[in-house]
């Protein structure tokens, strides 16, 4: 049994070849990025099986949309990791959608609001994690869960033995107090 070599291609290369739409582009994508992408996709739909589901249709947007992605805005990875973070939460939503629309969730109204104006945020470059800094620790650390870790409510909680009415109460002020700074 012989293993196959894994493909590696430069961010440039893997670009160029993703824009010409040339096979070894998918092959390359799935050798170098397959693992950190079903991480990211593991953290928010938890059983392995629809996880895996959802890492193959994280790859078949990738390529069927790649035209929108554009490298001024950031970095070819992080957009990838946006398109299989989106599509995890559209799978977590759509099992249990009347349970979800009771508690609707600011991150997805954010998410769809950004989708309809075809805006990107890097939390780099807006200076985001600076202000996080400036919360109380308590909130900071939910903060740092959910939105740069990509931890669920319910992860959150268990990550830090509190409450989930605790985590959601603590994002949400973390949340106002944020949007004082831009204000």
């Amino acid at each position: 049994m012989s293993k196959k070599n894994k493909i590696s291609l430069s961010e440039e290369q893997l670009i160029s070849a993703l824009r010409n739409r040339e096979k070894i582009a998918i092959e390359a994508l799935y050798d170098m990025y397959s693992g950190s992408l079903l991480g990211v996709i593991s953290r928010i739909v938890i059983d392995e099986a629809i996880a895996e589901d959802v890492l193959q249709e994280t790859f078949i947007k990738i390529w069927n949309s790649f035209q929108s992605y554009s490298a001024e805005k950031g970095r070819l990875f992080t957009w990838m990791v946006n398109v299989a973070r989106n599509l995890s939460i559209d799978k977590v939503r759509s099992k249990d959608f009347k349970n979800q629309n009771k508690n609707q969730e600011l991150e997805i109204n954010v998410t769809f609001i950004d989708e309809q104006r075809n805006t990107v945020y890097n939390p780099e470059l807006l200076g985001v994690r600076d202000l996080v800094e400036k919360l109380k620790p308590e909130q900071k650390s939910i903060l740092e869960l959910v939105y740069f870790k990509g931890y669920t409510h319910v992860e959150a909680a268990e990550e830090l033995a509190i409450p989930l009415g605790t985590v959601k109460t603590r994002l949400r002020m973390a949340i106002m107090q944020l949007r004082t700074y831009f204000n």
